[in-house]
């Protein structure tokens, strides 16, 4: 009897203790592991000097004045350009300026049935051209839209051929310079890799062109327009900072 009665005590005891010890662990505060902050998207700086290759498409635009007064008409000279670039951009804040040079080869060639003499054709060839250029943009962190504007040089040669025998008759040479105004996107790649697409509008001055054995000189007329891909190295400190 006396082992009943100690056993109900101890069974009540335990009972009473049970909500008392619940209450203490409710009681006591969660330990949650904090979120992990999150990572800044890099800032991209587009400053440096960097170089590069370019390759693309062109047409030149060509017409020919007899004596700058008979016209003989206009031909498109067409075909592909590769190249070279190198330069130095400054970014302040969200805006980007810099210079470059750039030389490229190119296969610009075209001609036409000349109207003021019907048994020739005249052609031009445009074989190389260079730019140095300022730039001015505004960055969208990785992306950099920009403007262009300086000066142009092309290497031209320019020929009359018979209609009849296909056989040239004449051929001359010059270097023409002129101005030429574009505009580009950019995007980095990588911290020192960035490609983007080109286009220029190149407008040169009006030259007189002789002919040895021919009397006379023809004025010509050029224009080119060119559409490039792009690809730059950066060197010095990578884009990310």
């Amino acid at each position: 009897m006396k082992n009943f009665l100690i056993l109900t005590a101890t069974i009540g005891a335990l009972g009473a203790a049970a909500p008392s010890f619940g209450t203490d662990l409710a009681g006591q505060p969660v330990k949650v592991k904090a979120a992990p902050l999150p990572v800044a998207a890099p800032i991209i700086d587009w400053s440096g000097y960097y170089i590069g290759v370019n390759g693309g498409w062109g047409t030149s635009r060509n017409c020919w004045d007899f004596n700058g007064v008979s016209p003989e008409g206009c031909h498109n000279s067409t075909g592909g350009t590769i190249g070279g670039q190198i330069g130095y951009r400054w970014h302040i804040f969200n805006m980007v300026y810099g210079i470059e040079g750039q030389g490229n080869w190119a296969d610009f060639s075209g001609s036409n049935v000349s109207t003021a003499f019907p048994a020739n054709t005249i052609g031009t060839t445009t074989d190389a051209f260079g730019l140095l250029t300022g730039h001015i943009g505004y960055a969208f962190n990785a992306v950099l839209l920009y403007g262009k504007g300086g000066a142009a040089v092309t290497s031209n040669n320019y020929l009359i051929n018979s209609v009849a025998s296909r056989t040239e008759l004449a051929n001359s040479n010059d270097v023409r310079w002129g101005g030429v105004l574009g505009a580009g996107a950019e995007v980095s790649l990588t911290p020192n890799w960035s490609a983007g697409v080109e286009y220029n509008h190149l407008f040169m001055q009006r030259s007189n062109i002789s002919f040895p054995g021919f009397l006379g000189t023809d004025r010509a007329h050029q224009d080119i327009d060119l559409i490039t891909a792009r690809l730059n190295y950066k060197f010095g400190s990578p884009f990310a900072k």
